[in-house]
């Protein structure tokens, strides 16, 4: 058995089911709270159009919903499957936020989901409400739990030091974070964004095809139109939200992680002041950076670091011997290292993975801004581009905050290696904690065995991506007519007939 096989196929597996899993996140999030909005418009108005949207969005939302619950379990079980040594090591801290997210906010997500998937004509119309937004919440309290928990692996806060290892004392100076306050409206902005966007590509795909074929009715026509100025608007406001929250981010990153922020430019030699590279060409991958070439923004990376267009910003090649001197040369003598026991640390990330995935995570994210954009003028006043071309790009659209948001998480956590846990380089944070990548992956487990859960897990992971895309697919094709009674109830003259048809169809969407 060769550890360091071991470590990368860990790593790669936790990076699928990683990847594969926050493709589900933000958009259950993001669509909850919409769903939420609709069914109080639907119950402020009594107008049927709000609740034909809550339904449709409702049915999308459920079936994203399931898919990310089976692909989240898996996470848990790879801290000790996987990766033994670093919950060993962080278990006091880190399993106390999932503890939090898995009692407090999944517990309060099944409940009340269950209430309003079967509540539609056993409870009032304000308790049914309040179930969807309490659902709703908890999503946002269930994101909140699991970032405070990455954001202590990236800027440990509120532990001490017992026996070598992290022993939580502050369960608050966890919760208040100054990483876990930055990233928790950056991800919740995410959200909206992908949540906007796949409002606007349906929608838009809906209305296209009209058009073509005359498949919707004028009434129908009129929610999608609604439906797709709404997620427009939504990702309109979350990417401005997003340019925000990423500007304290980044300058937190300058503070507590000076190296990621170097390998997100491919800054090797320090600048003062120091211009943001667009774009580079050359070999991004070597350290010395010799042949890299930038296009550059002058003194827009010292503003973005620092609030300060004259700041020093430090380059690798400055940063790696603080590193050295601070957190060792070499890998501690460990037989459970294997051939990394006693070798010098290399200290710079994957930098091509760092600079283009910063790269990709703005450049995706501008282009669906420019979307949302977009539709909002070309929409505006009841109007609608013709085209064949129109349906294909508005699908297509729908990938792009998903992209952006994946990148972005590549980014955060390829830009912090070799540790798993972060090191303060600064009295923010409690000083003299870290690990690096490399101690936290389970010992005695052989490279056949991690190879083969890779193997399994990915082979399930694309069963349930063809599941999943396929009753998308069915159901945004179904439309409205698939959730909808034959004669929906409108505001408050809702028969006891009617609504149980509506309990109907709503169970034939939760199974």
């Amino acid at each position: 058995m060769n550890p360091v096989d071991v470590l990368d196929i860990a790593r790669w597996q936790f990076g699928i089911t990683t990847v594969y899993h926050f493709l589900m996140v933000p958009l259950t999030i993001g669509l909850a709270i919409l769903v939420a909005g609709m069914q109080t418009a639907w119950y402020r108005t009594g107008n049927p159009r709000y609740l034909k949207m809550t339904k449709f969005w409702g049915k999308l939302m459920l079936v994203n919903f399931a898919m990310g619950v089976v692909t989240g379990i898996v996470q848990e079980f790879q801290f000790g499957m996987a990766w033994s040594e670093y919950s060993r090591f962080v278990g006091d801290v880190f399993g106390s936020m999932l503890a939090m997210e898995g009692i407090v906010a999944f517990f309060v997500e099944s409940t009340f989901l269950g209430l309003w998937i079967f509540g539609w004509d056993r409870l009032s119309k304000g308790v049914h409400l309040a179930c969807v937004w309490a659902f709703s919440l908890a999503t946002v309290f269930s994101a909140y739990f699991i970032l405070a928990a990455n954001s202590w692996m990236q800027h440990p806060v509120g532990i001490e030091m017992v026996d070598g290892k992290p022993q939580l004392t502050s369960v608050w100076a966890l919760l208040t974070n100054s990483t876990v306050l930055a990233a928790l409206p950056h991800t919740l902005f995410g959200c909206f964004a992908v949540a906007g966007a796949f409002l606007v590509g349906i929608a838009a795909w809906k209305i296209a095809r009209h058009h073509r074929e005359s498949a919707v009715d004028n009434e129908d026509r009129g929610l999608w139109h609604a439906s797709m100025r709404l997620g427009a608007w939504v990702g309109v406001v979350a990417f401005a939200g997003l340019a925000v929250s990423g500007d304290v981010q980044a300058k937190l990153m300058f503070s507590q992680q000076p190296m990621k922020m170097a390998s997100a430019e491919a800054l090797c030699h320090t600048e003062q002041p120091a211009g943001f590279s667009v774009f580079a060409y050359g070999d991004v991958g070597r350290p010395d950076c010799e042949s890299v070439k930038s296009v550059t923004v002058p003194y827009l990376l010292s503003y973005l670091a620092n609030g300060d267009v004259t700041s020093e910003v430090k380059g690798v090649q400055e940063l790696l011997p603080e590193y050295r001197e601070k957190y060792g040369t070499h890998y501690p003598d460990d037989p459970r290292l294997g051939e990394l026991a006693g070798e010098p640390i290399d200290y710079t990330p994957n930098l091509p993975v760092t600079y283009w995935g910063f790269r990709f995570m703005i450049g995706f994210g501008s282009v669906a801004a420019a979307a949302a954009a977009g539709v909002l003028w070309f929409t505006r006043r009841g109007r609608f581009p013709k085209g064949r071309w129109v349906g294909p790009v508005a699908l297509a659209s729908i990938a792009t905050p998903f992209l952006a948001n994946v990148f972005g998480w590549i980014f955060t956590e390829m830009g912090r290696q070799p540790f798993v846990v972060v090191p303060n380089p600064n009295p923010s944070g409690v000083d003299g904690v870290w690990m690096f990548t490399a101690q936290a992956v389970s010992s005695g487990v052989s490279a056949g065995e991690m190879l083969t859960s890779v193997i399994a897990l990915t082979a399930v992971y694309g069963v349930l991506a063809v599941v999943e895309v396929f009753l998308m697919v069915r159901f945004v094709r179904g439309g409205v007519e698939a959730v909808m009674p034959a004669h929906p109830p409108e505001g408050d003259d809702e028969d006891e007939g009617s609504e149980g048809k509506q309990s109907d169809d709503v169970l034939s969407f939760a199974y």
